[in-house]
Parts: C-alpha cells; sequence; structure tokens
C-alpha cells in the first residue's frame, strides 16, 4: 500500500553507447554470454586467456571491458530498500490518515434527523446574547428552522403545521444553534396555522425557555386557542404573589364561567434562567402535569380540557377575546408528543434519554437544530 505517489527512484547507472553495459547492446566479439574477441562471422573464437585467481588460484575472468558487477549489485540492492521504506511509510500514513477519520467522525458525530441524543439539556438558549452566527459551526445536515419559500414562517420538522412569525420576532443562530426570539410585545409573537393538538387527547409538550422579563405577571410561552379563550397556556405567572411557572388549562366544565385549572411550580427561578418547562394530558386518567427541568411540579385532577379550535400560539395567550402574557425573551427544541410522558420519561427527556417508543409518537418540532 501507498499513498496514491510513486516512490521516488534513482536511474540506473547508465554506460557509454558501445561499452556494453545496460541499455546499449554489446559490441561485437564481447556480448553477454560470448567470449571477449568473437569473430564477426559467428561461433566461438579461440579459447578465453584465464588468469589466475587472487585467493585459491581459480581462474577469473580479465576485467578490461566488465562492467563493476559487485558495485551495481549493491547499488540495486540500495534501490530496493529504498522503494520498501518508502512504500511502508506510505503505508503508515494512509493507515494515520484513515485512523485521524475515524477519530474525527467519533468525535463529530451524526446529528442527522435533527435528534441530537442531548440536545435538550445541552447547548441552552443565550438570549442575552447577541445574534451572532459561528462562522465556525458546521453541521452534518443543512438545517433551517424556517420553510425554505418563506422565511417568516417556522418549519415544522415532524408535520405540516408552520407557524407564522409576528413582525417583531425572530429565529437566530447563535453558536450551533438556533432560537426564536421574542420582545415582549404585541408585534413579537408566532402564530400556527392551525391548532397543534387535540386537547381530547393524550399529548405531552415541551420548550426551552429563558425569560429575561422581571416583571411580574403572566408571560406565556406557548398556549392553543384563539376568540374568547385559550384551551391551555404554559409559561410564567404569578401565584400566591411570587413568579412561578404554570401550566394552565380550560377545562369542559360547564358554568356561567370557565373554569380554570392551574399548576404552579413555585419557589422555582423564573427569570434569565434556562428551563425545560413540560407539560403533559393524559386523557384516559383525565390529569394534567407539569415538569420543571424533568422533575415533577405538580399535577391535577381535570373533566378534560375544553377544545378550541384556535391555532397554536408562541408567545401570547388568549383570555377574555384580548391577547396577553406577552413573552420576553427566547425558546428552542419546541416538541410535541402523542402520549403522555411517565415521570421517568420526563425526566429522561430532560436528559435527552426518551425512549425510542416515546419518540416515535412525536407529532411536531420546531427550532430544534
Amino acid at each position: 500500500m501507498t499513498d496514491g505517489t510513486n516512490p521516488p527512484s534513482s536511474p540506473q547507472p547508465q554506460p557509454a553507447p558501445g561499452s556494453g553495459g545496460y541499455g546499449f547492446p554489446p559490441p561485437q566479439g564481447s556480448g553477454y554470454g560470448y567470449p571477449p574477441n568473437q569473430p564477426a562471422g559467428g561461433g566461438f573464437g579461440p579459447p578465453t586467456p584465464f588468469l589466475p585467481g587472487p585467493d585459491q588460484g581459480l581462474p577469473v575472468m580479465p576485467s578490461a571491458d566488465q562492467p563493476d558487477w559487485e558495485a551495481m549489485a549493491d547499488r540495486s540492492a540500495a534501490e530496493r530498500r529504498r522503494k520498501r521504506l518508502w512504500m511502508i511509510g506510505g503505508a503508515v500514513t494512509v493507515l494515520l490518515l484513515l485512523a485521524g477519520g475515524g477519530t474525527f467522525l467519533l468525535l463529530k458525530g451524526d446529528k442527522s434527523g435533527g435528534d441530537d441524543p442531548k440536545d435538550v439539556a445541552d447547548n441552552p438558549p443565550a438570549s442575552s446574547a447577541p445574534a451572532s452566527p459561528d462562522p465556525g459551526a458546521s453541521s452534518s445536515k443543512a438545517y433551517s428552522p424556517t420553510v425554505a419559500s418563506d422565511p417568516s414562517l417556522l418549519r415544522d420538522g415532524a408535520g405540516k403545521t408552520h407557524i407564522r412569525m409576528g413582525p417583531e420576532a425572530t429565529v437566530p443562530k447563535v453558536g450551533e444553534r438556533y432560537e426564536l426570539r421574542l420582545k415582549g410585545n404585541a408585534n413579537s409573537y408566532a402564530q400556527a396555522t392551525e391548532a397543534a393538538v387535540d386537547t381530547t387527547k393524550s399529548f405531552s409538550l415541551s420548550a426551552r425557555v429563558n425569560n429575561t422579563s422581571p416583571a411580574q405577571g403572566a408571560h406565556i410561552a406557548f398556549s392553543q386557542g384563539t376568540g374568547e379563550s385559550f384551551s391551555f397556556e404554559v409559561g410564567a405567572d404569578e401565584v400566591n404573589g411570587k413568579q412561578a411557572w404554570v401550566f394552565r388549562v380550560r377545562t369542559t366544565e360547564k358554568g356561567t364561567k370557565p373554569t380554570i385549572v392551574t399548576i404552579a411550580a413555585e419557589g422555582a427561578k423564573t427569570v434569565k434562567t434556562t428551563t425545560v418547562l413540560t407539560a403533559v394530558h393524559d386523557a384516559e386518567k383525565k390529569a394534567i402535569a407539569l415538569y420543571v427541568d424533568g422533575k415533577k411540579a405538580g399535577e391535577a385532577q381535570i373533566p378534560g380540557i375544553w377544545q378550541n379550535a384556535g391555532p397554536f400560539q408562541l408567545g401570547r395567550a388568549r383570555h377574555d377575546n384580548t391577547w396577553v402574557g406577552a413573552w420576553q425573551g427566547s425558546m428552542n427544541y419546541i416538541r410535541f408528543y402523542g402520549t403522555a410522558f411517565t415521570p421517568e420519561q420526563a425526566e429522561a427527556y430532560r436528559k435527552g434519554e426518551l425512549d425510542a417508543a416515546a419518540k416515535a409518537t412525536a407529532t411536531h418540532f420546531w427550532v430544534t437544530g
């Protein structure tokens, strides 16, 4: 094996024409295999005179017109040694290159399909950092968070529910990851083209969020519903005089006013901290639960979640025919699954170790690369 190039070689010694050496015809009467002084007409001439040998009296050929066979043999052996060294060196080089390439592939990893095994826990969105792409960062796949034909639409990586960004919403790349950034005003939101969740069925939805507003009150990361009211909402809100992460649903219970059930993660930091929020609805058990960074913050029994035909929302929620809870900050890894996570699955999801059975129920992915 070589490295693809021919090793350098030293040319063979070239005797002058007429000397009978390599590459030239032997002169008449002194060719290879013929005694010197052969007659021009062919045949063997008189016997060649021999001289006594220097060691044991053995006869030796006169050396007047003979090549230096011993020197040529030495040069030929040296040439073979050089070729062997080049071949060995080339083989070692190729093996080192292959080994280096294998190491590079192992270090680089495979991101195909948009699911980094540790993507939920690693590389949090840097909401306070400027939106500056890292020219040195590269990926094994050409991921884009938006629809190719319309950069204002967040692309659904697992379904067909794209999300239209408001005029002041952006989706910059920070390092190797993208994140949705919202400014906390009426023009900074994103709305899907349709409902993303059938609230009569089980689901688990999660996002990695970073709220940068220190103000008290509602800061909604995502919700569903338009018109009169939301069906569900997830974000931060004031509970018992302090900010807390919340999962809130409007139930199917009849009454003069909608019945609202809230699960709150009181005591958790809600400002300028990257947090994975996971909301779970178990339609069979008629229960909802909220997980903060994989840990259960609370659960509640409900008769069911009111079904609103309105679309999925990012950065706001509908209350009494009004948009409220404008989100200031960033979010990414917005994912929906068609099953109710168990506590073990919710924790595994946070660690990036969700089992294959739960992964197979994925229904929507937004801003996941």
